[in-house]
C-alpha cells in the first residue's frame, strides 16, 4: 500500500531553518513529556500504548524523510521499544507518502537530459513503491528490457543537511543536561548514521554497492541481485533490472507457491553470515521491503543504499564470537565481546556470565520464552545497576541487520532454529581454502567446530560440568539469598532518597511562597531554584523506582 501524495510543512518552498528547528525540538520535547508522564503515571491499557505509538508514527511522517528513516531503524529494535511502538513503526516500511508523478518525471528529465518519451518506451505513472528517500516506477526501455527507476525525493539533500545539523544540537543538549544520555555515545552513532544516509542518497554509490554485492555472490544461484543500467543512472536516478518476487515475510503466499520456508530461512541466514564473516560488506537494512523470494526459492535483494564495511580486527572477533555461540562457550563469548568493546569489565563478572550462559542455552536452539527470564531475576537487577554492556557505533548497524533478519525468520517459522539454519554455511567453510587471514581463520574455526560436534560431551557430562562451575562461582542458594537481600536494601535506600527529595521539594516550595508573600523576591527566586533542582532529583528517583518495579513485574511473569 502506498500513501497518497500530500504536502507537509517540510515540503514548502518557504520553510525556514528556524521553523524547522522549532518543529523538531517541539516534537522531541512532546515525546519526552509523554515518556516522563507515562513513567510517573503508568497506564497499562493496550489502547493507550497504541495511541502513543500512532502519534509517534504520524509525527515522524510529518517531520519528513530523515525522521521516517530513523523510525524505520527503530522499528527493528524490539529490545529498546515496546511491541506497540515496533508494530506501528513497522508500517513506515510500506506506508510512506509518495510524491507526485509529475515531480518524478521532472526529476528524471532533468537528470538524464532528455524528454521522458525519448528515454523509455513505456513508463508507469503510478509508483510501484514509495520509500522514505524516493519512489520506484516501472518502465520499459526501447531495447524491450523491463526496468524499474528509483527516483529521489525533490529537495532531499538540502533537508538532510538541515535536519542533521539540528539533530546534532539536540544530542549536545541531551549530553549537557542529562548525564545518563552520555553513556550511549550518541554522537558516534550520529556520525555513522550521517555517513550512511548521505551514501544512500547518492545513487551512483548505490549502483557500485550493488555491483560489488553481486560479485561477492557470484556462483551462488540462491542469491539474486538486479543488474544496474549505468547509462540511465545518475546521483538521483537509479535504473535497475525488473525482478519481481514474493515479499519475503508473506508466509501464506510462499506456502501457496510451494516454496520451502525452512530453505528460505537457511538461505537468508547463510547469506548474512557470509556478508558479515566472509566478505565484511553487508546490507544494513534488510527489512521485508528490500528482499523478495523468487518462485524457485532464491532470495532477491533490492536496496544497496545502506551498506557498511567491517574492519578486519572486528571481523576476526566476530568469527570467534560466532563459533563460541555455536559451541555455547560463554567464557569465549564474554572475552570476544570485551575485545569488540560491547562489554565493559566490571568487578564481578558472574552475573554477566550467567546471563550469557542462559541466553546461549535458551535462545540458540529455540525461541526465547520471556517468562524464563524469571530464573535471572537477580542478574537483571545487576545489569540495571552496573550497566556493563556498550554499543559501539558500527555494531549498532550489525545488530540492526541481525535483529531484522531474525524477526523475518521467526515470522516465517516461529520454531526457527538459528543454529540449524547456519549449519550449511559452517560445513561449506570447513572445506574452504581461501586467501587472507580472515578466510583462513574462518575455515579453521569451522573445522574445529565440526570436530567439537563429533567429540562434544553428552548431556549428563554437560550437566555435571555446569554444576561444578556453579559451585566454583558460588551461585548456589546461599548466594542467591544474599543478592536478593542486597537488592531489597538498594530499593529501600532509593525509596528513602525519593522521600527525602519529596520533603525538600515541598519545604523549599513552601519557603519560597512565604518569602514571596513577605516581599523578599530575590531570596524567593533563589529558593525556587533550589526547589526546581530538588524536583528534578525527585522525578529522576521516581522514574528509577518505576523501572525497577517494571523489571520485577517482568521477572515474575
Amino acid at each position: 500500500m502506498i500513501a497518497k501524495a500530500q504536502k507537509f510543512r517540510w515540503q514548502k518552498t518557504r520553510y525556514s531553518a528556524l521553523s524547522r528547528k522549532i518543529d523538531i525540538f517541539m516534537a522531541a520535547g512532546k515525546f519526552m513529556l509523554f515518556l516522563w508522564w507515562d513513567g510517573i503515571f503508568p497506564q497499562d491499557s493496550l489502547e493507550h500504548k497504541k495511541n502513543r505509538a500512532t502519534w509517534l508514527v504520524n509525527t515522524l511522517i510529518n517531520l519528513g524523510p530523515t525522521f521516517i528513516k530513523i523510525g524505520q531503524t527503530l522499528s527493528t529494535r524490539a529490545d529498546l521499544l515496546p511491541l506497540e511502538y515496533v508494530e506501528a513503526l513497522g508500517t513506515l516500511q510500506d506506508q510512506v507518502p509518495a510524491f507526485s508523478s509529475q515531480e518524478a518525471i521532472a526529476m528524471i528529465e532533468l537528470e538524464l537530459g532528455k524528454p521522458l518519451q525519448f528515454i523509455y518506451q513505456e513508463f508507469e505513472l503510478n509508483p510501484l513503491a514509495a520509500a522514505s528517500l524516493g519512489q520506484v516506477h516501472r518502465a520499459k526501455l526501447y531495447t524491450n528490457e523491463e526496468v524499474v527507476i528509483k527516483v529521489q525525493r525533490p529537495g532531499l539533500e538540502t533537508l538532510f543537511k538541515l535536519d542533521f545539523k539540528i539533530l546534532l544540537q539536540l544530542i549536545k543538549f541531551g549530553n549537557k543536561y542529562f548525564v545518563q544520555v552520555k553513556k550511549y555515545n550518541l554522537e558516534a552513532i550520529y556520525d555513522e548514521f550521517f555517513n550512511l544516509l548521505f551514501q544512500e542518497i547518492d545513487y551512483i554509490q548505490e549502483g557500485k554497492n550493488s555491483d560489488r554485492f553481486r560479485e561477492n555472490f557470484y556462483g551462488y544461484p540462491r542469491v539474486i541481485v538486479p543488474k544496474v543500467y549505468w547509462q540511465y543512472t545518475t546521483t538521483k536516478i537509479l535504473t535497475l533490472e525488473y525482478r519481481p518476487g514474493i515479499k519475503i515475510n508473506d508466509k501464506a503466499a510462499l506456502e501457496a507457491c510451494g516454496i520451502n520456508i525452512n530453505k528460505v530461512n537457511e538461505t537468508g541466514i547463510c547469506c548474512y553470515l557470509k556478508q558479515l564473516l566472509q566478505d565484511g560488506f553487508f546490507q544494513v537494512d534488510p527489512h521485508p521491503g528490500n528482499m523478495a523470494v523468487n518462485p524457485d526459492g532464491s532470495i532477491i535483494f533490492y536496496d544497496f543504499g545502506m551498506m557498511a564495511e567491517i574492519r578486519t580486527l572486528d571481523k576476526d572477533q566476530m568469527i570467534k564470537t560466532f563459533f563460541a555461540v555455536l559451541k555455547k562457550d560463554s567464557d569465549e563469548v564474554v572475552t570476544t565481546l570485551m575485545s569488540m568493546g560491547l562489554l565493559e569489565p566490571i568487578p564481578d563478572m558472574t552475573p554477566v556470565r550467567r546471563l550469557i550462559t542462559f541466553l546461549l542455552d535458551k535462545f540458540t536452539d529455540k525461541p526465547l520464552d520471556i517468562r524464563a527470564l524469571g530464573e535471572l531475576k537477580s542478574e537483571l537487577y545487576e545489569m540495571f545497576e552496573q550497566q556493563p554492556f556498550r554499543l559501539p557505533a558500527q555494531m549498532t548497524f550489525i545488530l540492526k541487520a541481525l535483529t531484522t533478519l531474525d524477526g523475518i525468520a521467526r515470522t516465517l517459522d516461529p520454531k526457527y532454529n538459528p543454529t540449524a539454519s547456519s549449519q550449511s554455511f559452517v560445513k561449506s567453510l570447513a572445506t574452504t581454502k581461501g586467501k587472507g587471514n580472515s578466510i583462513a581463520q574462518l575455515s579453521r574455526q569451522a573445522r574445529d567446530f565440526l570436530q567439537y560436534q563429533l567429540t562434544k560431551p553428552n548431556k549428563t557430562e554437560v550437566l555435571v560440568k555446569k554444576l561444578e562451575e556453579r559451585v566454583e562461582r558460588g551461585e548456589l542458594q546461599l548466594r542467591v539469598k544474599n543478592v536478593e537481600s542486597d537488592r531489597i536494601l538498594r530499593r529501600i535506600y532509593l525509596a528513602v532518597k525519593t522521600l527525602i527529595y519529596a520533603c525538600l521539594t515541598g519545604f523549599s516550595m513552601l519557603t519560597g511562597l512565604i518569602l514571596t508573600i513577605a516581599k523578599y523576591n530575590n531570596w524567593a527566586i533563589a529558593i525556587f531554584c533550589v526547589c526546581g533542582f530538588c524536583l528534578y532529583l525527585l522525578v529522576k528517583s521516581l522514574m528509577k523506582l518505576a523501572v525497577i518495579e517494571k523489571i520485577e513485574k517482568l521477572s515474575k511473569k
